[in-house]
């Protein structure tokens, strides 16, 4: 299953490109795992993801919260965590993560490092890398 791509990406524009296998791929998995830095786009790219796929409602990441739910225009459930400030994996046991990770719905994480033992064993792993200018980012997408 392992497949992998490599964008690069020169404005937020560019980032259409990176949704659409995100998109295409969703069939493979419902876990969408996005490394990267403080501020190198991980919320960006899921605004962008959730943008075109029909969610309406103010996409921001649920950094106090833990989990944010998003509805698209077809009424189906997206679920973006944010796990930057959880202590302990107790916490994510907490809010019930198997019943969103294992339940079909999109999932969206942001710093799941953070929850390394609790990631499904397959899962699309997207990792952003800072580029050369303020703009540009290097985005790789892989199957796990």
């Amino acid at each position: 299953m392992n497949e992998e791509r490599i964008f690069e990406i020169n404005n937020i524009e560019d980032l259409s490109q990176v949704s659409d296998l995100l998109i295409e791929w969703r069939d493979k998995s419902n876990i969408i795992a996005l490394y990267g830095t403080m501020g190198a786009g991980k919320t960006t790219l899921i605004k962008n993801l959730c943008k075109k796929l029909g969610v309406q409602d103010e996409v921001n990441s649920p950094t106090f919260a833990l989990v944010n739910e998003y509805q698209t225009d077809t009424l189906d459930s997206i679920f973006h965590f944010d796990f930057y400030r959880i202590k302990s994996l107790e916490e994510v046991f907490d809010i019930g993560y198997e019943d969103y990770f294992y339940g079909g719905s999109l999932c969206l994480l942001e710093w799941p490092e953070l929850i390394d033992p609790l990631m499904p064993e397959h899962f699309i792993k997207v990792e952003i890398t800072l580029g050369e200018t303020d703009t540009s980012r290097r985005i790789k997408c892989s199957l796990l």
